[in-house]
């Protein structure tokens, strides 16, 4: 028989074999962190220390209370300056010293900023954890600050915010934020060229001295380490690191509101909106079942507002609900960019959407599809070591519970097609939701109105 005959024989039988079914999916596991052990130091420092798989790797992470939340005003951007200076060397090492060091363990250290808080990281061979936990101690309690480094760092900087305040999304996050958050640090995400440009060494020194201590740090190690000597380098290498100097943080207050917010962008093709309202934070008990609604409502691929204005109306490609958090407030929000002449219409939609689940519970086949992709990727985002130090300082920061994390998959699945609908009607009213735009005001202005009173914003 020819090789070519039995290709037609084999592709004829595929042909009228019968579609088979995948398997239904099983029970989605809870989250079982193995043995964890929790200390604290004499000095404040709070450690945990998580045995995780069986790679012989560990991830080494002091997370530490200083933030964008903690820059005076009018020096937005200082602490992500900060981050950038503490890798430029130490009392004792240089950059390079820095860098060829994490080399050596198998990893490389990185600093990441976010709005409260800064974290110190490196992915390191298992039998290198001790070393490593040195390595990030000396970069958080003996950081240079190198005068030789300011410029260009802040040339680097200044590069950064100039092609962020070019991009309509990051100008949209930021109009939004400021409309919820007023005056409050969590209003200003962009920095500001002319702020940048006055800077100074001493200031992001003050920043970090001030608030990097002790009793404002929490150090994990997950993976695969030797836990006596871990513990002996953590008691080395962090014991006697003084307190930090800072007081409280100014308490963070959300404000909604029927709002049109309008950036003119002209010619665009496209309008960047942001369209939201403020939300309870993760210690309320309601938030578990609005992590599902905003699932069923916008935030996944399968959702009805993404069915509806990209699969059905086509009038963007990417939308998506977006829940963001900060200690004590919360915001939903949806996000999109739509083709300028359908932006109302696109709005209208959203609006539609959360009208009916408003009013109509889901079907039970339809929850649990969506109760089905939360507990899924929440399981998958914990199936490696960075993914559970990223939960253990989500729990951490927001002072939840021990058994939080165990717990979430439970809850998820507890949510009905009652409670669905009842979140959307506490918390997801359109008639307070705020709106920004960013886009050609002579075309979408007009059409605006129907959503609220129009300001035309510029850029802070």
């Amino acid at each position: 028989m020819t090789r070519g005959l039995l290709g037609l024989l084999l592709l004829s039988g595929a042909a009228t074999a019968a579609p088979e079914s995948p398997p239904p999916p099983g029970p989605t596991p809870p989250l079982e962190l193995p043995a964890t052990t929790r200390f604290k130091l004499e000095d404040g420092l709070e450690v945990t220390l998580v045995p995780y798989g069986a790679i012989p790797k560990s991830n080494v992470s002091l997370v530490v209370r200083v933030g964008n939340v903690d820059e005076p005003p009018g020096q937005t951007g200082l602490a992500d300056l900060t981050g950038k200076l503490l890798l430029q060397g130490t009392k004792s090492r240089s950059a390079t010293e820095l860098a060829e060091a994490g080399a050596r363990l198998g990893g490389a250290l990185d600093v990441r900023v976010t709005e409260d808080e800064t974290s110190l990281d490196i992915e390191c061979l298992g039998d290198s954890t001790s070393e490593a936990i040195r390595l990030v101690a000396d970069v958080a309690r003996n950081a240079a600050f190198p005068s030789s480094e300011l410029a260009r760092l802040k040339g680097d900087l200044l590069r950064n915010v100039a092609i962020l305040r070019s991009q309509p999304q990051p100008l949209a996050e930021d109009a939004f934020a400021r409309a919820i958050y007023g005056k409050h640090p969590y209003g200003k995400l962009l920095p500001v060229a002319a702020e940048v440009e006055k800077f100074t060494l001493e200031q992001a020194r003050q920043l970090w001295t001030r608030y990097a201590g002790a009793d404002r740090a929490h150090l994990y190690v997950v993976g695969r380490f030797d836990p006596a000597a871990v513990r002996s380098a953590i008691e080395e290498a962090f014991g006697g690191w003084a307190k930090a100097k800072a007081g409280p943080r100014p308490k963070a207050t959300a404000r909604g509101g029927r709002r049109v917010f309008l950036l003119d962008r002209p010619g665009a093709v496209q309008s960047t909106v942001r369209f939201g309202l403020p939300v309870v934070p993760p210690t309320s008990p309601d938030y578990v079942p609005l992590v599902v609604t905003d699932a069923l409502l916008g935030g996944s691929f399968g959702s009805r507002i993404t069915s509806n204005i990209r699969e059905k109306k086509g009038y963007t490609y990417s939308p998506r609900s977006i829940l963001g958090f900060h200690p004590g407030v919360g915001t939903w929000v949806e996000q999109a960019d739509v083709t300028t002449k359908d932006t109302a219409a696109a709005l209208r939609e959203v609006v539609n959407e959360v009208e009916r689940l408003r009013t109509e519970p889901p079907t039970s086949e339809e929850l649990t599809g969506i109760q089905k992709y939360v507990a899924g990727t929440f399981v998958l985002r914990n199936s490696s070591r960075s993914g559970i130090v990223a939960q253990l300082r989500f729990v951490a920061l927001y002072g939840l519970s021990p058994d939080w994390l165990r717990d979430f998959v439970r809850r998820v699945e507890a949510v009905t097609p009652v409670d669905v609908t009842r979140i959307t009607r506490k918390y997801l009213d359109p008639s307070k939701m705020t709106l920004v735009v960013v886009g050609d005001r002579k075309v979408v202005e007009d059409s605006l109105k129907q959503f609220g009173p129009v300001k035309l914003e510029a850029p802070r």
